[in-house]
């Protein structure tokens, strides 16, 4: 069992869902984000004060899924969030100890599905 982290930014989110279903693979969890990374600073107005934007929205996305399906799911994410420019963010591949799927009480691979 693996948990998948990824961060994306928020325009290719649609791109990589359409991805991830075209690969079977239809739960996940999306939350937004803000990071910094390689990026440069941008430069905003913000009530006549120029300010110094260093935190830009990003998307996080997790997806827990069993061995055969971690390669599969890097690459739908790798695929839907690819600009080829810095900031398209990063992914992270984490072992899980166990998973309860708290309405039936299954544990472990059954519990993911």
């Amino acid at each position: 069992m693996h948990l998948i982290i990824a961060y994306i930014r928020p325009e290719r989110l649609r791109d990589v869902k359409r991805r991830l279903v075209e690969s079977q693979l239809l739960k996940i969890s999306v939350t937004n984000a803000l990071g910094c990374g390689d990026e440069r600073n941008e430069h905003e107005r913000y009530r006549g004060a120029e300010v110094e934007v260093d935190l830009h929205k990003r998307i996080r996305l997790e997806v827990a899924v069993n061995q055969p399906y971690v390669q599969k799911t890097v690459d739908a994410i790798v695929a839907g969030g690819r600009t080829g420019e810095i900031g398209d963010g990063k992914i992270f591949v984490l072992g899980l100890a166990d998973c309860v799927r708290i309405r039936t009480g299954e544990r472990g691979d059954d519990a993911i599905g």
